[in-house]
Protein backbone atom coordinates (compact mmCIF):
# COMPACT_ATOMS: atom_id res chain seq x y z
CA UNK A 1 0.00 0.00 0.00
CA UNK A 2 1.12 3.35 -0.41
CA UNK A 3 1.11 6.09 2.29
CA UNK A 4 0.08 9.49 1.65
CA UNK A 5 3.58 10.64 2.55
CA UNK A 6 5.15 9.25 -0.34
CA UNK A 7 2.89 10.84 -2.71
CA UNK A 8 3.23 14.54 -4.47
CA UNK A 9 0.55 17.66 -4.12
CA UNK A 10 -0.33 16.90 -7.45
CA UNK A 11 -1.29 13.44 -6.42
CA UNK A 12 -2.85 13.93 -3.15
CA UNK A 13 -4.94 16.31 -4.76
CA UNK A 14 -6.52 14.06 -7.09
CA UNK A 15 -6.61 11.28 -4.92
CA UNK A 16 -8.85 13.78 -2.84
CA UNK A 17 -11.15 14.75 -5.77
CA UNK A 18 -11.63 10.94 -6.86
CA UNK A 19 -12.83 10.68 -2.86
CA UNK A 20 -15.16 13.61 -3.30
CA UNK A 21 -16.43 12.25 -6.46
CA UNK A 22 -17.30 8.32 -4.96
CA UNK A 23 -19.34 10.21 -2.44
CA UNK A 24 -16.64 10.35 0.95
CA UNK A 25 -17.01 13.80 2.66
CA UNK A 26 -15.53 12.98 6.16
CA UNK A 27 -14.35 10.66 8.08
CA UNK A 28 -16.51 8.78 10.47
CA UNK A 29 -13.75 7.80 13.25
CA UNK A 30 -10.00 9.22 13.77
CA UNK A 31 -8.47 6.11 14.04
CA UNK A 32 -9.01 3.13 11.29
CA UNK A 33 -11.30 0.23 12.44
CA UNK A 34 -10.36 -3.52 11.43
CA UNK A 35 -13.75 -4.40 10.15
CA UNK A 36 -12.63 -8.00 9.25
CA UNK A 37 -11.38 -8.56 12.45
CA UNK A 38 -14.89 -7.30 14.14
CA UNK A 39 -16.67 -9.53 11.89
CA UNK A 40 -14.54 -12.42 13.02
CA UNK A 41 -15.07 -11.64 16.67
CA UNK A 42 -18.88 -11.31 16.17
CA UNK A 43 -19.29 -15.14 14.33
CA UNK A 44 -17.17 -16.82 17.71
CA UNK A 45 -19.48 -14.43 19.78
CA UNK A 46 -22.45 -15.78 17.91
CA UNK A 47 -20.84 -19.67 17.85
CA UNK A 48 -20.41 -19.15 21.43
CA UNK A 49 -23.92 -18.55 22.11
CA UNK A 50 -25.36 -21.18 19.80
CA UNK A 51 -23.70 -23.85 21.59
CA UNK A 52 -25.46 -26.32 23.86
CA UNK A 53 -24.61 -26.41 27.08
CA UNK A 54 -23.22 -30.00 28.70
CA UNK A 55 -26.28 -32.34 29.54
CA UNK A 56 -29.16 -29.91 28.52
CA UNK A 57 -31.73 -31.50 26.86
CA UNK A 58 -32.25 -31.11 23.48
CA UNK A 59 -34.56 -28.87 21.88
CA UNK A 60 -37.80 -30.02 20.04
CA UNK A 61 -37.53 -28.93 16.57
CA UNK A 62 -40.80 -27.16 15.52
CA UNK A 63 -43.54 -29.08 13.22
CA UNK A 64 -43.94 -27.11 10.14
CA UNK A 65 -47.57 -27.01 9.11
CA UNK A 66 -49.06 -29.20 6.61
CA UNK A 67 -48.86 -27.31 3.43
CA UNK A 68 -52.52 -26.89 3.21
CA UNK A 69 -52.70 -24.67 6.20
CA UNK A 70 -49.52 -22.75 5.66
CA UNK A 71 -49.96 -19.31 4.37
CA UNK A 72 -47.56 -16.82 2.58
CA UNK A 73 -45.69 -14.41 4.91
CA UNK A 74 -46.55 -11.11 4.53
CA UNK A 75 -44.62 -8.89 2.66
CA UNK A 76 -42.30 -6.42 4.87
CA UNK A 77 -44.05 -2.24 3.89
CA UNK A 78 -40.82 0.10 3.04
CA UNK A 79 -40.79 2.88 4.80
CA UNK A 80 -39.11 4.22 1.66
CA UNK A 81 -40.95 7.02 -0.18
CA UNK A 82 -41.25 5.96 -3.80
CA UNK A 83 -41.73 8.65 -6.65
CA UNK A 84 -44.15 8.85 -8.85
CA UNK A 85 -42.17 8.53 -12.39
CA UNK A 86 -42.13 11.22 -15.47
CA UNK A 87 -44.58 13.86 -16.41
CA UNK A 88 -47.22 13.18 -13.40
CA UNK A 89 -44.23 13.86 -10.56
CA UNK A 90 -42.97 16.83 -12.73
CA UNK A 91 -46.56 17.90 -12.50
CA UNK A 92 -47.68 17.57 -8.95
CA UNK A 93 -43.94 19.69 -8.27
CA UNK A 94 -45.71 22.35 -10.80
CA UNK A 95 -48.93 22.66 -9.13
CA UNK A 96 -47.38 22.37 -5.49
CA UNK A 97 -44.84 25.28 -6.52
CA UNK A 98 -47.46 27.65 -8.46
CA UNK A 99 -49.40 27.07 -5.29
CA UNK A 100 -46.77 28.95 -3.18
CA UNK A 101 -47.08 32.83 -2.23
CA UNK A 102 -44.23 33.01 -0.38
CA UNK A 103 -40.91 31.60 0.31
CA UNK A 104 -42.06 30.81 3.90
CA UNK A 105 -45.22 28.86 1.83
CA UNK A 106 -42.66 27.53 -1.15
CA UNK A 107 -40.76 25.97 2.31
CA UNK A 108 -43.73 24.13 3.37
CA UNK A 109 -45.02 22.66 -0.19
CA UNK A 110 -41.26 21.20 -0.66
CA UNK A 111 -41.36 19.81 2.74
CA UNK A 112 -44.93 18.07 2.12
CA UNK A 113 -43.76 16.63 -1.58
CA UNK A 114 -43.66 12.87 -1.75
CA UNK A 115 -43.01 12.96 -5.87
CA UNK A 116 -39.25 12.57 -5.84
CA UNK A 117 -36.60 10.04 -4.21
CA UNK A 118 -34.29 11.99 -3.55
CA UNK A 119 -36.56 13.20 -0.33
CA UNK A 120 -36.21 9.86 0.78
CA UNK A 121 -32.35 9.48 1.20
CA UNK A 122 -31.86 12.70 2.35
CA UNK A 123 -31.69 13.78 6.31
CA UNK A 124 -33.33 17.31 5.61
CA UNK A 125 -34.95 19.23 2.55
CA UNK A 126 -32.44 22.27 2.42
CA UNK A 127 -34.86 25.27 1.52
CA UNK A 128 -33.80 28.62 0.14
CA UNK A 129 -33.55 31.14 3.44
CA UNK A 130 -35.64 34.31 3.53
CA UNK A 131 -34.48 37.10 1.46
CA UNK A 132 -32.17 39.57 2.38
CA UNK A 133 -31.47 42.70 2.29
CA UNK A 134 -29.19 42.92 -1.08
CA UNK A 135 -31.52 42.01 -3.96
CA UNK A 136 -29.10 39.05 -4.67
CA UNK A 137 -30.02 35.17 -5.05
CA UNK A 138 -26.87 32.88 -4.67
CA UNK A 139 -27.65 29.60 -6.28
CA UNK A 140 -25.70 26.32 -5.51
CA UNK A 141 -26.61 22.98 -7.13
CA UNK A 142 -27.71 20.28 -4.32
CA UNK A 143 -27.08 20.41 -1.11
CA UNK A 144 -23.27 19.25 0.83
CA UNK A 145 -22.85 16.94 3.61
CA UNK A 146 -22.62 20.04 5.77
CA UNK A 147 -26.19 21.09 4.41
CA UNK A 148 -27.86 17.88 4.33
CA UNK A 149 -27.08 17.90 8.31
CA UNK A 150 -27.72 21.06 9.43
CA UNK A 151 -30.76 21.65 6.91
CA UNK A 152 -29.28 24.80 5.65
CA UNK A 153 -27.53 25.82 2.42
CA UNK A 154 -23.97 26.77 2.32
CA UNK A 155 -23.56 26.00 5.93
CA UNK A 156 -20.27 24.02 5.55
CA UNK A 157 -16.85 24.85 4.35
CA UNK A 158 -18.45 25.94 0.83
CA UNK A 159 -20.51 28.57 2.65
CA UNK A 160 -17.36 29.87 4.84
CA UNK A 161 -14.95 30.25 1.20
CA UNK A 162 -18.55 31.66 -0.39
CA UNK A 163 -18.60 34.40 2.29
CA UNK A 164 -14.96 35.45 2.00
CA UNK A 165 -15.39 35.73 -1.65
CA UNK A 166 -18.17 38.08 -1.43
CA UNK A 167 -16.39 40.14 1.34
CA UNK A 168 -13.74 41.11 -1.12
CA UNK A 169 -16.01 42.95 -3.10
CA UNK A 170 -17.87 44.02 -0.27
CA UNK A 171 -20.97 41.96 0.18
CA UNK A 172 -21.99 40.37 2.77
CA UNK A 173 -23.81 36.66 2.37
CA UNK A 174 -26.09 37.04 5.12
CA UNK A 175 -27.92 39.65 3.30
CA UNK A 176 -28.20 37.95 0.13
CA UNK A 177 -31.20 34.81 -0.56
CA UNK A 178 -28.94 31.25 -0.36
CA UNK A 179 -30.19 28.61 -1.79
CA UNK A 180 -29.65 25.03 -4.19
CA UNK A 181 -30.84 24.23 -7.76
CA UNK A 182 -32.48 20.90 -5.78
CA UNK A 183 -33.67 20.66 -2.28
CA UNK A 184 -32.11 17.38 -1.49
CA UNK A 185 -28.69 16.05 -1.61
CA UNK A 186 -28.35 12.98 -3.60
CA UNK A 187 -27.09 9.65 -2.53
CA UNK A 188 -23.46 10.12 -2.12
CA UNK A 189 -23.32 13.98 -3.46
CA UNK A 190 -24.05 12.19 -6.84
CA UNK A 191 -25.11 14.64 -9.59
CA UNK A 192 -29.33 14.24 -10.34
CA UNK A 193 -30.28 12.48 -12.64
CA UNK A 194 -32.63 14.62 -15.51
CA UNK A 195 -35.69 12.90 -14.15
CA UNK A 196 -34.69 14.22 -10.55
CA UNK A 197 -33.70 17.56 -11.91
CA UNK A 198 -36.78 18.02 -14.32
CA UNK A 199 -38.78 17.35 -10.56
CA UNK A 200 -36.86 19.49 -9.36
CA UNK A 201 -37.13 22.91 -11.82
CA UNK A 202 -40.66 23.84 -10.45
CA UNK A 203 -39.57 24.68 -7.45
CA UNK A 204 -36.50 26.27 -8.21
CA UNK A 205 -38.40 28.72 -10.86
CA UNK A 206 -40.46 29.64 -8.03
CA UNK A 207 -38.12 30.23 -5.86
CA UNK A 208 -36.96 32.75 -8.53
CA UNK A 209 -40.15 34.06 -8.78
CA UNK A 210 -40.88 34.48 -5.32
CA UNK A 211 -37.44 35.77 -4.18
CA UNK A 212 -37.46 38.41 -6.84
CA UNK A 213 -34.14 39.28 -7.00
CA UNK A 214 -32.17 41.97 -9.04
CA UNK A 215 -29.17 39.37 -9.88
CA UNK A 216 -28.74 35.96 -9.62
CA UNK A 217 -25.29 34.08 -9.27
CA UNK A 218 -25.26 30.52 -10.79
CA UNK A 219 -22.47 28.94 -9.00
CA UNK A 220 -20.94 25.69 -11.08
CA UNK A 221 -21.64 23.19 -13.88
CA UNK A 222 -24.95 21.80 -12.55
CA UNK A 223 -26.12 25.00 -11.40
CA UNK A 224 -25.40 26.98 -14.59
CA UNK A 225 -26.99 23.94 -17.70
CA UNK A 226 -29.74 23.67 -15.16
CA UNK A 227 -31.28 27.39 -15.17
CA UNK A 228 -29.57 27.93 -18.84
CA UNK A 229 -29.75 24.71 -21.06
CA UNK A 230 -26.41 24.85 -22.06
CA UNK A 231 -24.02 22.19 -21.87
CA UNK A 232 -20.66 23.83 -21.92
CA UNK A 233 -18.28 22.89 -19.26
CA UNK A 234 -18.04 26.18 -15.93
CA UNK A 235 -15.37 26.85 -17.54
CA UNK A 236 -16.53 28.51 -20.63
CA UNK A 237 -19.59 29.67 -18.71
CA UNK A 238 -18.00 31.32 -16.09
CA UNK A 239 -18.28 35.39 -16.47
CA UNK A 240 -21.21 35.39 -18.90
CA UNK A 241 -24.15 36.88 -18.04
CA UNK A 242 -27.72 35.33 -18.77
CA UNK A 243 -31.26 35.89 -18.06
CA UNK A 244 -33.29 33.61 -16.16
CA UNK A 245 -37.58 33.66 -15.23
CA UNK A 246 -40.16 35.64 -16.08
CA UNK A 247 -39.81 38.65 -15.84
CA UNK A 248 -36.15 38.02 -16.98
CA UNK A 249 -33.61 38.52 -14.22
CA UNK A 250 -29.96 38.96 -14.88
CA UNK A 251 -27.93 36.29 -13.84
CA UNK A 252 -23.95 35.41 -13.98
CA UNK A 253 -21.88 32.54 -13.69
CA UNK A 254 -19.32 32.07 -11.66
CA UNK A 255 -16.93 28.79 -10.38
CA UNK A 256 -18.28 26.72 -6.91
CA UNK A 257 -16.37 27.33 -3.95
CA UNK A 258 -15.78 23.10 -4.36
CA UNK A 259 -13.50 24.53 -7.20
CA UNK A 260 -11.90 26.29 -6.10
CA UNK A 261 -11.30 24.02 -2.82
CA UNK A 262 -10.07 21.44 -5.91
CA UNK A 263 -7.90 23.94 -7.96
CA UNK A 264 -6.85 26.74 -5.61
CA UNK A 265 -5.18 28.12 -8.96
CA UNK A 266 -9.01 28.95 -10.12
CA UNK A 267 -9.09 31.79 -7.46
CA UNK A 268 -8.04 34.26 -9.93
CA UNK A 269 -10.84 33.37 -12.92
CA UNK A 270 -13.60 33.70 -9.67
CA UNK A 271 -11.43 37.02 -8.67
CA UNK A 272 -12.33 38.06 -12.40
CA UNK A 273 -16.36 37.50 -12.07
CA UNK A 274 -16.84 39.04 -9.08
CA UNK A 275 -15.26 42.22 -9.89
CA UNK A 276 -17.49 41.64 -13.12
CA UNK A 277 -20.62 41.33 -10.88
CA UNK A 278 -19.27 43.91 -8.67
CA UNK A 279 -19.09 46.57 -11.90
CA UNK A 280 -22.79 45.11 -12.70
CA UNK A 281 -24.27 46.35 -9.93
CA UNK A 282 -22.65 49.56 -9.32
CA UNK A 283 -23.82 50.40 -12.80
CA UNK A 284 -27.73 49.49 -11.77
CA UNK A 285 -27.44 51.52 -8.99
CA UNK A 286 -26.40 54.23 -10.82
Amino acid sequence: MIEASQLNAGELAALLHFHADAGVDFLLEDVGVDRFAEFAAAIAASAATRAPTQGAAPRERPQRPSQADAKPAPRPVSSTAVAIPGEEAVEMARRAAEAATSLAELKQAIENFEGCNLKASARNSVFPTEAGALPILILGATPSAEDDREGVAFSGVHGELLSKMFAAIGIDVTETTLAHSVPWRPPGGRPPTPSEAEICRPFAMRMIALAKPRFIVLLGNFTTRFFTGSTEAIHALRGQWFEIGTPPTEAIAMLHPQDLLTAPLSKRLAWMDLLAFEKRMNQSNA
